[in-house]
């Protein structure tokens, strides 16, 4: 592997994205519902986030607004499923009333906010706000995760922190895109290639990495064209 750009082609010859929920890959993409998901999926599995979500939506309680108004013990109870409920319902209450302060509505937060703003906030990481501002605010920033990490590691690459992780990946794109463009047979932005890139190697490593086994011979097998 020599760039990002070769896990890119691999993945996609693998099929990769496999589910068809989101153009995007985040489900509900675009929405206020990414900026919830992204705290409530810290520590703990996509499906215990998808019951908060459903959990908070039944109780008229996934709005901006709502979620500011409401008590810390109204959304703990809600989000219980996500686990560390009562942290995460102070720093989700927290959050929204600090958009709604600085902002005035969800739709000014997606235009007008940056990475600084987002890792000020209490709770809010490298990984968590990349994912708010891709998949949320339709950025193009290419999430990193523990995922990536190790995919990398296994491969031969090691870096310093998240950033060296993120500029080599983002630069094997950005410096293939007319090629990715000839993949995908259309236009596509540069935003979503990241997005959808992100989904790939989620879903690869879901069914790849097994506790500390990393199998990568699918993706060599791949870039070799045997596949």
């Amino acid at each position: 592997m020599q760039s990002s750009y070769d896990l890119f082609y691999a993945l996609k010859q693998l099929d990769y994205l496999k589910t068809k929920r989101d153009p995007l890959w985040w489900p509900n993409s675009g929405t206020f519902e990414v900026l919830v998901g992204a705290l409530l999926t810290q520590q703990t599995k996509w499906e215990r986030v998808e019951e908060s979500l459903e959990n908070l939506k039944a109780h008229d309680l996934l709005t901006l607004q709502a979620l500011s108004d409401a008590s810390v013990q109204e959304i703990a109870k809600l989000i219980k499923p996500s686990g560390f409920y009562n942290t995460k319902a102070q720093r989700l209450k927290l959050l929204c009333t600090n958009i709604l302060n600085e902002f005035g509505s969800f739709e000014s937060f997606q235009k007008q906010v940056d990475r600084g703003w987002l890792l000020a906030q209490k709770g809010i990481g490298m990984e968590s706000a990349d994912s708010i501002l891709c998949y949320g605010c339709g950025r193009e920033v290419f999430v990193v995760d523990s995922y990536t990490q190790r995919l990398l590691k296994a491969f031969g690459y090691t870096f310093e922190d998240y950033m060296q992780i993120q500029d080599w990946m983002q630069e094997g794109i950005e410096e293939n895109l007319e090629k990715i463009q000839d993949i995908y047979k259309y236009e596509v932005e540069l935003h979503t290639v990241y997005a959808r890139f992100h989904g790939k190697i989620v879903e690869y490593a879901k069914t790849f990495i097994r506790g500390k086994h990393v199998d990568i011979m699918p993706l060599i097998e791949a870039m070799e064209g045997k596949t």
